[in-house]
């Protein structure tokens, strides 16, 4: 569980999404860990590379809007292998139910070697709706990915 927030990072402001995600994400049978990172494009990369390895989710909040400082997706673009449509689709067409304004959001699913990538809004409403509108489908999905079968062939 990865925050992507400037000021939780410097200690200005308490980290609310983050908390909030990886509480639901516990009761859906996944251990946590989190972390806090600012909104630069390489601490984000690295963040997510260096968790990858280690874990078959990770899951960011924060950084998916439009402003200047909103980098995530640009960041994860770099490391992951693939993105999946499907995941940031879902997350939009729920949340447009509570806002007009979740269409704005550049929330979205990949992939990094087995693992699992999310990347939901900051706010913790925005990250539990998105969060809430694809962990029907989270168990399979990693399942998928870490079934030798559906590994990509090495030649």
């Amino acid at each position: 569980m990865l925050t992507i927030s400037d000021r939780s990072a410097r200690g200005e402001r308490p980290d609310s999404s983050g908390p909030a995600l990886a509480e639901r994400l516990a009761t859906l049978g996944y251990a946590v860990e989190t972390a806090i990172v600012p909104d630069e494009k390489q601490a984000i990369a690295r963040a997510v590379r260096d968790a990858a390895p280690g874990h078959v989710l990770v899951v960011t909040t924060g950084g998916t809007g439009m402003g200047p400082r909103d980098v995530t997706p640009q960041a994860l673009r770099r490391v992951v292998d693939y993105e999946v449509p499907g995941f940031g689709e879902a997350m939009r067409t729920d949340g447009r139910a509570s806002t007009p304004f979740a269409i704005l959001s550049r929330s979205f699913g990949a992939v990094l070697g087995r693992t699992l990538v999310l990347a939901l809004p900051g706010s913790p409403r925005g990250a539990l709706e998105s969060l809430e509108a694809v962990a029907g489908v989270l168990d399979h999905a990693v399942e998928m990915l870490e079934t030798p079968i559906h590994a990509r062939p090495t030649s």
